[in-house]
């Protein structure tokens, strides 16, 4: 009988697309699979297919502990609690000790790039949490996922309209990576059914500056586009400016200078290790999601 694999924040965008990829590209059976979040009523879809659904609220133990009962492989996915400093880890660190006490043999994580040097607002969270699984002795997968694209497509609408993208990333260079490609790469780790520890870092096939970033999103929609080169401080009060929360303006402020202190420029194969395939390049991810680069 095949192992079971629960994944957490699965009515998320990333988790909905582990899970696509567990039955479609590496065909493990909906039986095998547990979809978990806050709200179970939000899986209906998953349900329908022969998914298992159940609640995992990361604040509440209680869930956690009934969620990870008979699981053998456990993704964490990192969840969205930016708001309240210290909140994720604490969630997280719930999430690792309830895996312990379920007897859970082997723990997938969703992390980020060298979080034991990023300048990132939320690379502690993510340090944490790997230290958490490391210290529980239980085998492990970390899977350190690059910077999105799909980030980009939050302000990128705004800015071509304007012609003008302000950054603090300085002439820093950072190997972006498409969430679809990480669900895939995730899903292949969750199905290879190891027991070994690893840690992978998952790259995008090139390292680019925000000026070739730039030139390739204006290439990709027919629009003019320049990266405005501004310092720290200028970008932080831009974003408040435009009515961007406090933690959320601090983060993409950090997030631009761990990319100018060169913190997100690395190049790995692993995605290739894990797939067998090359991620999706810029341009193409750009012109794939042109109409919502022009909203």
């Amino acid at each position: 009988m095949s192992e079971t694999i629960l994944v957490t924040g699965a009515a998320g965008q990333l988790g909905r697309r582990v899970i696509h990829h567990l039955l479609e590209t590496y065909k493990v059976p909906a039986r095998s699979i547990i979809a978990a979040t806050r709200d179970p009523a939000k899986l209906a879809s998953l349900a329908a297919k022969g998914v298992a659904t159940r609640k995992a609220d990361f604040d509440d133990t209680a869930s956690l502990d009934a969620a990870f009962k008979d699981v053998d492989r456990l993704l964490i996915i990192s969840t969205d609690a930016l708001a309240v400093p210290g909140q994720r880890l604490t969630q997280h660190r719930a999430a690792v000790e309830a895996a312990a006490k379920a007897g859970v043999k082997h723990i997938a994580y969703t992390s980020m790039p060298s979080p034991d040097k990023s300048l990132v607002t939320f690379a502690p969270d993510h340090l944490g949490t790997e230290n958490a699984i490391k210290a529980a002795g239980i085998p492990h997968t970390i899977i350190r996922n690059a910077w999105y694209f799909d980030n980009y497509l939050h302000g990128m609408p705004h800015n071509l309209q304007s012609g003008s993208w302000y950054t603090a990333s300085g002439d820093g260079k950072v190997s972006n990576i498409s969430r679809e490609d990480c669900a895939l790469a995730i899903a292949a780790a969750l199905a290879s059914g190891t027991g070994e520890s690893a840690t992978y870092t998952l790259t995008g096939s090139q390292s680019l500056t925000a000026d070739e970033i730039a030139a390739g999103i204006a290439a990709a929609v027919g629009k003019p586009l320049q990266a405005v080169k501004v310092s720290d401080e200028q970008l932080g009060q831009g974003m408040r400016g435009a009515g961007l929360p406090d933690f959320v303006a601090d983060m993409l402020v950090s997030a631009d200078a761990n990319i100018r202190a060169g913190n997100f420029d690395l190049l790995t194969e692993d995605f290739r290790a894990l797939t067998g395939k090359q991620t999706q390049k810029l341009e193409d991810f750009f012109v794939a999601n042109k109409a919502a680069l022009l909203t």
